[in-house]
């Protein structure tokens, strides 16, 4: 993998990435005149959750559902500079222009909230990229091939290992939210890494818990619920190095967790071959989300990689990609119990979502 670090005109960082069978020289400049970027982030701790918020109100001006023929994800032509500006690329990954976390934000930020001396106020530090799969507009993730794809995965890995290196830095999160009934504001194929400086409500729950059991047990409940699911009735694909499943408490209509054979702390930890079959199960998965009802299904695919410091050696490595859509045209709503008190109330039976995904025909015929 070639990697090769420019700066757009704002002065973020701009990395394209290039599989070394087709190296590409990258130099074209940014000619567009820019503002500095401005972010306002603070984060602001809950004290009755004991979580942390991020307040961001600069993003309320971010770019919403442009025009396929102004996206600013796409190469860029003459007479229209976009925010990559080759006129081609395989991966790109940049600064997030409105990011909700900053590594330049504003510092001296007050001790708590005004009025709310329990409010703990910190900068809004941390880092924001976006990961642009290819330079074809049209195209989705589950159609990016199988090389295209391993670039990806490898450019996760690299990302990972660089904002972990970020003095402050406690989590590295590679996502990808796609279909506008998610809320996705860029139709572009490409996904977002947010690095954080606490660790996210998820991780921080899954960790007590494994803890917890292992205190209780003396035994590791990552692997007694990996072994069990490698076996059980909710296994949708799989192949030697990687498992996926349909999660026996599934919160979502149609969710499927996806872990290595192997025991890894994060993406940057797997091996070539473990790659490229993560590549094989997940382009699977994706078609069968695609296909399963009359439209593709919007999806979140979601990187459970384990914090940068503490808890690395408690941690196992998956994926969860999942889907708000229940049925054709109708959606599951996050209402008043699951939004206001976090309780799920799932529409869809675990091992039925299984049988159906695994009955998708995922090749044309």
């Amino acid at each position: 993998m070639n990697r090769t670090s420019r700066r757009l005109a704002d002065g973020r960082e701009i990395l394209y990435f290039d599989d070394d069978r087709h190296p590409v020289e990258r130099t074209t400049e940014d000619t567009r005149e820019l503002p500095p970027v401005s972010t306002r982030s603070q984060l602001r701790y809950d004290a009755l959750l004991a979580e942390w918020v991020a307040i961001a109100s600069h993003r309320q001006t971010r770019t919403f559902l442009p025009p396929a023929d102004e996206c600013p994800l796409d190469p860029s032509r003459p007479g229209r500079p976009t925010e990559i500006p080759e006129s081609e690329y395989q991966v790109v990954v940049f600064e997030n222009r409105f990011p909700s976390l900053a590594t330049a934000v504003e510092r001296d930020v007050p001790p708590t909230a005004p009025g709310a001396p329990l409010a703990e106020l910190r900068p809004g530090f941390g880092r924001c990229e976006v990961v642009c799969f290819t330079d074809d507009h049209d195209r989705v993730f589950a159609e990016l091939g199988p090389d295209r794809a391993r670039l990806v995965v490898d450019v996760w890995a690299d990302r990972t290992e660089a904002m972990s290196a970020i003095d402050g830095i406690e989590y590295v999160f590679p996502f990808e939210n796609h279909g506008e009934e998610i809320g996705v504001t860029l139709s572009h194929p490409h996904g977002q890494i947010y690095a954080y400086p606490y660790l996210p409500p998820r991780v921080e729950k899954i960790l007590a818990s494994v803890r917890r059991h292992r205190a209780e047990n003396g035994s590791d409940l990552f692997a007694e619920v990996v072994d069990a699911e490698r076996s059980g009735p909710r296994v949708v694909t799989a192949n030697e190095h990687w498992t996926a499943f349909v999660p026996a408490a599934t919160r979502w209509p149609y969710e499927l967790q996806l872990f290595p054979t192997r025991r890894v702390p994060d993406i940057p930890s797997l091996t070539d071959e473990e790659r490229d079959a993560f590549v094989d199960v997940y382009l699977d998965v994706l078609g069968r989300f695609a296909r399963r009802m009359d439209t593709p299904m919007p999806y979140i695919a979601s990187w459970n990689q384990a914090p940068v410091h503490d808890g690395r050696e408690d941690w196992w490595l998956h994926l969860q990609l999942f889907s708000f859509r229940r049925a054709p045209g109708k959606l599951k709503y996050l209402a008043g119990s699951e939004s206001g008190m976090g309780a799920f109330i799932t529409d869809t039976n675990p091992e039925d979502v299984a049988e159906q995904l695994r009955n998708v025909k995922v090749t044309a015929e």
